[in-house]
């Protein structure tokens, strides 16, 4: 499947730069870092983010999924791509619906991961290294 068909809304650097009240060279920074993961997408291959990997704070502003960074390096060291990184944080798994007990069950691993299962997603994705 492809990353359009699994990843909803893609952001380009500046809108994730303006989403998150910085400069694009602070988003390279968090990419440089491994806090966020871009890839190139669309007609002319720009740089983009999936949006799912911002979420809104407390303070009517945005930040980096906390738990995210962690997540990446361990789908980095199972030998992911980029590209597979955000496949597999996308693509719907029908056992997250058992996490949480809210009405809005995660169908994704990064559903998963906004909604606070950090421990369990890493678990799931240190599994793939083995």
């Amino acid at each position: 499947m492809s990353l359009d068909a699994l990843v909803d809304e893609w952001l380009p650097l500046p809108d994730v730069a303006e989403r998150l009240g910085t400069d694009v060279g602070r988003v390279r920074r968090l990419l440089q870092e491994d806090k966020l993961l871009a890839v190139r997408q669309g007609e002319r291959k720009i740089l983009s983010v999936p949006a799912r990997f911002l979420v809104p704070t407390a303070d009517d502003g945005w930040e980096v999924v906390p738990s995210l960074q962690g997540t990446l390096v361990l789908l980095q060291d199972a030998g992911f791509s980029d590209d597979e990184a955000v496949a597999w944080l996308f693509t719907p798994d029908s056992s997250l619906e058992s996490l949480g007990t809210g009405p809005e069950r995660p169908s994704t691993p990064i559903d998963a991961l906004r909604a606070g299962h950090k421990t369990e997603i890493r678990r799931r994705a240190q599994a793939l290294a083995l």
